[in-house]
C-alpha cells in the first residue's frame, strides 16, 4: 500500500526508474517524455518500438494524505477488466510499484466539447451514455480479483456504499469540528433510497471522457471505482457538467442511457447521490483543508472544499424543501494587512518560473496570496457574524470561532430530524459567508458557478 505522507515521491531518481520500466515494459526507446501540469505526477510520452511510435500515458500517484484507495494498483487491475470486457478505455501495459506508475495506452482527443454542433455533441453524447450503460451491465464478479471491490447488499448498502468506503479516511484526518459533513451525514443515512437494491460497477467520479474527430474516444480516470447504485454516476457526471460541460444538454444524456440501459432514469436517487458525493468529497479533503502537508496543491483542495460545500446545500435544499437564507451583501473595506500582501503579490510576479511546472506553482501561490487578501478583508466580521448566529441558536455565549463550532457539532450529533430545518438555515448561513468572503478569487470562482444538475 502506498505511503499518503504528503512528501514527493516523485524526484528525478523515480522519475528515471519509470523511463527505464517503460522501455523495458515497451521493449522501445522514449523519445519525449513530458510532464502533465497538474496536481498529480503524470507524463505523456512517446516510445519508439522497433520504428513504430507508441503513444503512452504514465500515472503516478497522488502525494498527500486525500486517498481513498492508497494503492494506485487497483487502478490498474480496474482498467485492465474494463478494456477485457470491451469497454473503451485505454489498454494498461504494465504497472511499477516504486515509485507507483500506470503505464497506459494514451487517449486521443480533448475533453473541450465547444466546438461541435449540437449535432455532433448528440452523437457524442449518445456514444457516451451507450458506453456507461454498458459498464453497469458487467457482471460485478468481473471484479472479483480487484482489490478493496466489495459488492454491497441491501439497499441500505448499496445506497451509502460511497459513504462507508470514505468514512475510514475522514475519521483518520479530521482536524476540526464538522458540524455541516456530520448533518449530512446523519441526513443520508436517515433517508436512503429504499427501492434501489442493484449494484453494478460505477465510475463514482464519472463524466470523464475525451473526443477526437467529432466521435468519443474512450473514458478515463478510475481512481474512485466501486460497485454501487447506477444513478451515482448520473449524478456526478451532471456535477462535472456545471463546470466541465458535457455537450449535449444532461436531459438529453439521460435519455439516451434510458434507451441504452433499458431503464428510467430515477432522478430522486440522482439528486440523492449529487448530495451524498459532494458530501464525500468534502469528508476527502477537510483534513488538508484544516492542516495542508508539504507540496499539497492546497488552492486546488480550497477550490474543491468551496464547491462541495455549495453543491451540499443546494442539494439540501432541493431534497428538504428547506429554502437557503438571504445574507446582506459584504461592507467593503481595506484588510489591515493590504499593503504587506500587495507587495507579496508584487514579490512573487518578479520570481520567473524555470519550466511549466514551476509556473504552475507559482500560479498556485498567486491564488493563495489572492485567497488570503480577502480573509484579511472580511475574514473577521465573518467569524463574528457565525458566532453570533449560533450563540443565539444554541443560546450560549462563545467568545472564539473553536469553541462555538465545537458545540454546534456536539449539538448535531445529538439531534433529532425535528432540528433539521434550523441546522440547514444556520449552516446555510454559516457557509454562505465563507462564498461571499471567498467566492470573489481565482479559487472561488468555481463555487460561484455551481448549480444542481439539469433535470433533478
Amino acid at each position: 500500500m502506498a505511503e499518503t505522507t504528503g512528501v514527493p515521491e516523485y524526484d528525478d531518481a523515480a522519475v528515471q526508474r519509470i523511463r527505464d520500466f517503460v522501455e523495458a515494459t515497451m521493449g522501445g526507446k522514449i523519445v519525449r517524455m513530458e510532464q502533465q501540469v497538474r496536481w498529480r505526477p503524470a507524463w505523456f510520452a512517446d516510445v519508439d518500438v522497433g520504428g513504430k511510435l507508441v503513444e503512452l500515458h504514465l500515472r503516478g500517484d497522488r502525494t498527500g494524505d486525500v486517498a481513498i484507495f492508497p494503492d494506485l494498483k487497483r487502478e490498474a487491475d480496474i482498467i485492465r477488466v474494463l478494456h477485457g470486457q470491451g469497454i473503451p478505455v485505454p489498454e494498461v501495459y504494465g504497472y511499477l510499484a516504486e515509485p507507483p506508475c500506470i503505464v497506459m495506452e494514451s487517449i486521443k482527443g480533448t475533453r473541450d466539447l465547444s466546438g461541435l454542433t449540437p449535432e455532433q455533441q448528440s452523437i457524442v453524447g449518445r456514444e457516451y451514455m451507450t458506453a456507461v450503460a454498458a459498464m453497469h451491465a458487467l457482471p460485478v464478479d468481473a471484479f472479483a480479483d480487484v482489490g478493496d471491490m466489495n459488492v454491497p447488499q441491501g439497499a441500505e448498502e448499496v445506497a451509502l456504499v460511497g459513504l462507508n468506503t470514505y468514512m475510514p479516511q475522514y475519521l483518520r484526518t479530521k482536524k476540526r469540528p464538522e458540524p455541516l459533513l456530520e448533518f449530512v451525514i446523519q441526513w443520508i443515512r436517515r433517508n436512503v433510497p429504499k427501492h434501489r437494491t442493484r449494484a453494478a460497477f460505477i465510475q463514482f467520479d464519472s463524466g470523464q471522457f475525451l473526443v477526437h474527430e467529432q466521435r468519443m474516444t474512450q473514458l478515463y480516470d478510475f481512481e474512485f471505482s466501486m460497485i454501487g447504485d447506477p444513478m451515482v454516476d448520473l449524478a456526478t457526471m451532471g456535477m462535472r457538467n456545471t463546470i466541465e460541460p458535457m455537450g449535449a444538454p444532461m436531459a438529453e444524456l439521460y435519455g439516451y442511457y434510458a434507451e441504452a440501459s433499458g431503464e428510467p432514469v430515477d432522478h430522486d436517487a440522482v439528486l440523492f447521490h449529487v448530495l451524498q458525493f459532494s458530501l464525500l468529497g468534502t469528508m476527502q479533503f477537510t483534513g488538508t483543508v484544516a492542516d495542508p502537508r508539504p507540496a499539497d496543491p492546497h488552492s486546488v483542495y480550497l477550490q474543491f472544499d468551496l464547491a462541495l460545500r455549495r453543491s451540499i446545500l443546494l442539494a439540501l435544499s432541493k431534497l428538504t424543501g428547506v429554502p437557503l437564507p438571504e445574507l446582506p451583501p459584504l461592507v467593503e473595506r481595506t484588510g489591515d494587512n493590504a499593503t504587506l500582501i500587495a507587495k507579496l503579490t508584487d514579490t512573487l510576479s518578479g520570481i520567473a518560473p524555470k519550466d511549466a511546472v514551476a509556473e504552475g506553482q507559482k500560479g498556485q501561490a498567486a491564488e493563495l496570496i489572492e485567497w488570503v487578501a480577502r480573509a484579511d478583508a472580511y475574514g473577521a466580521a465573518m467569524v463574528a457574524q457565525n458566532i453570533a448566529d449560533v450563540s443565539a441558536f444554541l443560546k450560549q455565549d462563545f467568545a472564539r470561532w473553536p469553541e462555538a463550532e465545537a458545540a454546534l457539532e456536539a449539538f448535531v450529533l445529538a439531534a433529532g430530524p425535528d432540528q433539521d430545518a434550523g441546522l440547514l438555515t444556520l449552516l446555510g448561513a454559516i457557509e454562505g459567508r465563507r462564498l461571499q468572503v471567498f467566492g470573489p478569487t481565482s479559487i472561488g470562482e468555481a463555487a460561484l458557478h455551481v448549480r444542481l444538475p439539469q433535470g433533478v
